[in-house]
């Protein structure tokens, strides 16, 4: 058996369903499960806050990921990345700029925080590559007669 055959890969994608009233319920394709809010006053996520944790949670574990590359995980204490954004004034509605903070707890100096920083955002975290990318998008659509392609 190859050391390829023994790799489980994660399932991932998320399906989001909601009715002509309420709010989305999303169902991650391993079971996870959360139920946006869009109230200003309302606790939860949002759909840019999702946006948002994801790059966080990405950017942190890249940072640990980074730091056992560098080989000072053993100094590595705590990471914590918070994210935000601002959205673009203009159309099509979208993030125009993201603000990450980096906390990177550790016998470190400075250098060695922006390197770990650096490696994590320019080239471990999938979620901030694919944000500076251009991904493309593959978009179907489904009607009671079962799935067309858009725009047919």
């Amino acid at each position: 058996m190859s050391s390829a055959a023994k790799i489980k890969v994660r399932p991932t994608g998320a399906t989001a369903t909601l009715g002509r009233t309420g709010f989305p319920h999303v169902v991650s394709e391993t079971g996870g499960v959360i139920d946006i809010r869009t109230g200003a006053a309302e606790a939860g996520f949002n759909p840019l806050d999702l946006l948002y944790a994801s790059l966080s949670a990405c950017l942190a574990m890249s940072a640990r990921i980074a730091a056992s590359r560098l080989g000072v995980l053993d100094r590595l204490t705590h990471v914590s990345v918070r994210v935000s954004g601002s959205k673009a004034p203009d159309e099509p509605s979208r993030i125009a700029g993201f603000n990450v903070e980096f906390e990177i707890a550790g016998d470190f100096d400075e250098a060695m925080r922006g390197e770990i920083a650096r490696l994590a955002e320019d080239e471990i975290c999938t979620v901030s590559n694919t944000i500076k990318g251009q991904p493309d998008f593959t978009v179907t659509v489904a009607g009671a007669d079962g799935y067309h392609d858009a725009g047919t």
